[in-house]
């Protein structure tokens, strides 16, 4: 099925030198910690010479695990030794799930928009979706409820499986409310599927954290999938699954030995010399001030015409502008200087998504941001049918 489809990443653009990146969903540069990466490696390497560089690995790869499987509990999942996975990224664990849950007839219900790579790799597996619009408090699980009920009376499928990012969205930024959780969790009860939260940025509150679905869920309906990339290193490809273990054995099967010890090993070494939460709210204070810094540019350079959601975490914005098309917008966009991501690129039907574009306040630095959407601005301004339309912004 994958020979059908567009080759993966097409939405990424090649950037002229010197371009103000607002498109990049990369952590702040200097947040990396490669310092603190490099003594890690250097204590494991001294403590353990070549174990870790063996296909079997380091010791330190179960304190990895007992590590995810821990802050899981402060976050209300209590997940067992045989119901956590650790994998290469978050990437890998939805894939895992997608080649054990799907098939060329199962049904997959995504938000829109989405992240545009769970798309491609759902796209590997089956042609059958069904989409959710998403609105300031995500995914309208008013509409799902339509929508399941239509299906379930006209004797139509129903979903196997709902892929969410209910925590600052990628690529809205937006959360979902505490009432449509639940209303998620009815849901998935009554027309018996089963639901992948992805986490990615869910450590990435700027104040309160949500309640994770996994926390709520007490039918083994949510398959919990987390990520250190953008909290520690999107290099270093580490996440996981938390699910039932009739879950998690075939995705290990699949996985095979598809591990990365020396990633792994160095991780957990990292991990023990810090402390977590420190670190995280070390990275939530410069990601708040970050967003507000574009929130404020928003505000003051974009005509009254666009409108956007505002995020409580995460690295992104998501910018509406009416009447344009903003995959021929960014053209010009990058010949002025500053990149974003086109909306097209996060929907099955792209249509949907041609007035729409993400912007990250997480890469550049303050003064960039400022620069960029001032550059923005200008474009768009050249570009935006009159006369204004009236704002609607959130």
């Amino acid at each position: 099925m994958a020979f059908k489809n567009d080759p993966p990443g097409q939405w990424l653009s090649t950037l002229p030198p010197g371009c103000l990146r607002l498109s990049s969903g990369y952590p702040e540069p200097a947040l990396v910690p490669s310092e603190e990466i490099k003594l890690a490696v250097a204590r494991l390497l001294d403590e353990e010479r070549d174990l870790p560089l063996h296909y079997l690995g380091s010791p330190r790869i179960p304190q990895l695990k007992e590590f995810l499987r821990k802050r899981m509990a402060t976050r209300g999942v209590e997940a067992a030794e045989d119901e956590l996975l650790v994998t290469s990224g978050a990437c890998q664990a939805i894939d895992l799930i997608a080649r054990v849950l799907l098939d060329d007839e199962a049904l997959v219900a995504v938000e829109a928009p989405t992240y545009m790579e769970a798309l491609e790799i759902f796209q590997n597996y089956t042609e059958h979706y069904l989409t959710i619009p998403i609105d300031e408090k995500g995914l309208q699980t008013e509409l799902l409820a339509d929508l399941l009920a239509d299906r379930k009376v006209h004797g139509q499928p129903l979903p196997r499986l709902l892929y969410t990012i209910p925590t600052y969205q990628n690529p809205t930024g937006t959360t979902l409310s505490l009432e449509r959780r639940k209303h998620l969790l009815e849901l998935a009860e009554q027309y018996d599927f089963l639901i992948l939260e992805d986490d990615a940025y869910g450590e990435l509150g700027f104040q309160d954290r949500p309640q994770l679905l996994k926390a709520m869920d007490t039918n083994n309906r949510v398959l919990y999938v987390g990520s250190l990339s953008k909290v520690v290193a999107p290099g270093m490809r580490i996440g996981w699954v938390a699910a039932d273990e009739r879950i998690i054995d075939p995705l290990n099967w699949f996985k095979k030995d598809l591990n990365h010890p020396f990633d792994q090993a160095t991780m957990a070494s990292f991990l023990e010399a810090i402390n977590f939460d420190e670190h995280l709210n070390g990275l939530a204070s410069v990601y708040e001030a970050k967003c507000a810094t574009m929130l404020s540019a928003l505000e003051e350079f974009l005509p009254p015409a666009v409108s956007w959601f505002t995020p409580k975490g995460g690295y992104f914005v998501w910018v509406k502008i009416p009447g344009v098309d903003t995959s021929e917008l960014l053209p010009k966009a990058l010949a002025a200087g500053v990149s974003f991501v086109p909306g097209k690129y996060f929907f099955l039907n792209q249509q949907e998504g041609l007035p729409y574009l993400r912007l990250s306040f997480s890469y550049a630095s303050e003064e960039e941001i400022v620069k960029g959407v001032e550059l923005l601005a200008q474009v768009i301004g050249i570009s935006i049918p009159q006369p204004e339309q009236e704002t609607d912004r959130q």
